[in-house]
């Protein structure tokens, strides 16, 4: 069993996101007042909390939300589940629906540390229910075809 580790949200793109006590999900767009929710595939932004730490052990000193990560997660190698896998966290329901993205290379820790792990490391979901999510809340891996 996961956890929520932190909650980061930003009002506009290209920016680094802040750390947020809760956030509300809405079924089928993301986190209310994100600017990278929508009604696409990439509603919700995740990165493991075990590869943000190996990040700072190579000298980065990155607050969480800094690779625009909107949920920071333990306890899942996140980039290892299939596309379809479901997660429960409080009230609502994700949805897996990519693994890393395309990097521009121009980002701040890019810049600064030659790395940036969001590309590799991300994964992406859809909301399937909304509800409130909070910092410390249980994150559940509900349904995985191949684990």
């Amino acid at each position: 069993m996961g956890k929520l580790i932190a909650v980061c949200t930003s009002p506009e793109k290209g920016t680094q996101k802040q750390e947020v006590r809760e956030a509300r999900l809405k079924e089928n767009w993301g986190l209310e007042g994100d600017a990278h929710a929508g009604a696409w595939h990439r509603q919700v932004s995740l990165l493991a909390l075990e590869q943000i730490e190996a990040f700072r052990a190579k000298g980065a000193q990155v607050q969480f939300g800094a690779f625009g990560e909107n949920f920071v997660v333990s306890g899942y190698d996140l980039k290892i589940l299939p596309i379809g896998t479901r997660f429960a966290c409080g009230d609502c329901i994700l949805e897996l629906t990519q693994i890393g993205k395309h990097c521009h290379h121009g980002c701040e820790i890019f810049h600064l540390m030659g790395d940036c792990i969001m590309p590799r490391e991300g994964v992406f979901c859809r909301v399937l229910r909304g509800g409130v999510v909070r910092a410390g809340d249980t994150f559940s891996l509900l349904e995985c075809s191949s684990l």
